[in-house]
């Protein structure tokens, strides 16, 4: 088969459904086998650079899309993140290089969404205090506090913090917005209102980051944002590293300024210096600590293997694929 159908796919969890798919399209599917516990951002350029020799097509994760790295695959077309954020990718070396990279529109929405929510209620219900309990032994109850008509702050409202705004509304809850933009349609759908962002912190009960990392949102929680929200409020953090100050949150939470956390993503990701920060912090009781895995359902996951396959197949065929899974496009 010629390698100019060749896709290479360094995720795990790639359905068979979609493997069927490329290989119907008369691509050649290569699943790389990653180490053990570790994602294609851990893995040595040496070692993608021999995995993706050849490739036409590359289907990725976390790994950084350098300049250097496409420099040095000029067969390679079209990168295809398996997810929505692509701060790992330089998107001018993929224009000046006659390249192609897309994301994973719309396919993780609904997962993550799901995900933020449930950290909402397992913060206010204190889930992870009441079953140590129980598995130490004692009945004793940690009183908690709902979700039905708090105030909750979004800050972003792209398909995800929308996605989360449907569920809100389940709850009652009164919804404040912060966002670049707004958004008419959204206002039109009644019970939620636009603010400034420290109206958002000083009102909420609970803040959850759905914005993508930018120079602009970078840290955008830090120790002076903190000091603006309630002792009594949760943050949650499903989006990326880098939007909190790791250091100054575990702080905060330490010191009872505020009353929790959900964080899916951490600094450490791409600061190691930051690792043991991510260790205090969730060993703390009141945080609740995933491994990015926010859009890591079966469901999500094939949604996006999906929505990833049909980017690759349609560069590789020399068409568009949909506009808003494209980030850049150097072949115009």
């Amino acid at each position: 088969m010629s390698s100019a159908r060749r896709v290479v796919v360094t995720q795990r969890f790639f359905d068979e459904k979609t493997i069927a798919y490329l290989q119907s399209q008369g691509c050649e599917v290569i699943i790389a086998e990653l180490p053990a516990g570790k994602g294609d951002g851990d893995v040595p350029v040496e070692t993608l650079l021999r995995w993706l020799d050849g490739a036409a097509g590359w289907i990725v994760g976390h790994a950084r899309v350098t300049r250097e790295l496409l420099t040095a695959l000029p067969q390679l077309r079209v990168v295809s993140r398996r997810g929505v954020g692509y701060e790992r990718v330089d998107v001018a070396a993929i224009r000046d290089l006659g390249r192609v990279a897309t994301i994973a529109a719309g396919g993780n929405d609904a997962t993550v969404a799901d995900q933020a929510i449930g950290m909402m209620l397992a913060l206010g219900r204190r889930f992870r205090e009441g079953q140590a309990n129980v598995a130490q032994g004692s009945l004793a109850i940690p009183l908690g506090t709902d979700l039905y008509r708090k105030t909750v702050g979004v800050v972003g409202v792209g398909r995800i913090g929308a996605s989360v705004l449907k569920r809100l509304r389940a709850f009652d809850a009164e919804i404040l917005i912060h966002a670049p933009r707004r958004d008419e349609a959204l206002m039109q759908s009644g019970d939620l209102q636009y603010v400034d962002m420290p109206t958002l912190l000083a009102l909420s009960d609970y803040v959850t980051l759905h914005a993508p990392l930018t120079a602009e949102t970078r840290f955008m929680i830090r120790d002076q944002t903190i000091r603006l929200m309630k002792p009594s409020a949760f943050l949650i953090n499903t989006a990326r590293g880098g939007l909190v100050e790791d250091r100054h949150l575990l702080e905060a939470l330490k010191s009872q300024r505020l009353a929790g956390a959900g964080l899916d993503v951490f600094m450490s990701e791409s600061d190691p210096s930051y690792a043991d920060v991510t260790r205090e912090l969730a060993a703390l009781p009141n945080v609740i600590a995933q491994p990015h895995s926010g859009a890591s359902t079966r469901e999500g996951l094939d949604r996006t293997n999906w929505v990833a396959a049909q980017c690759v197949v349609a560069v590789l065929d020399g068409a568009q694929p949909p506009a808003q899974c494209v980030v850049a496009d150097g072949r115009r």
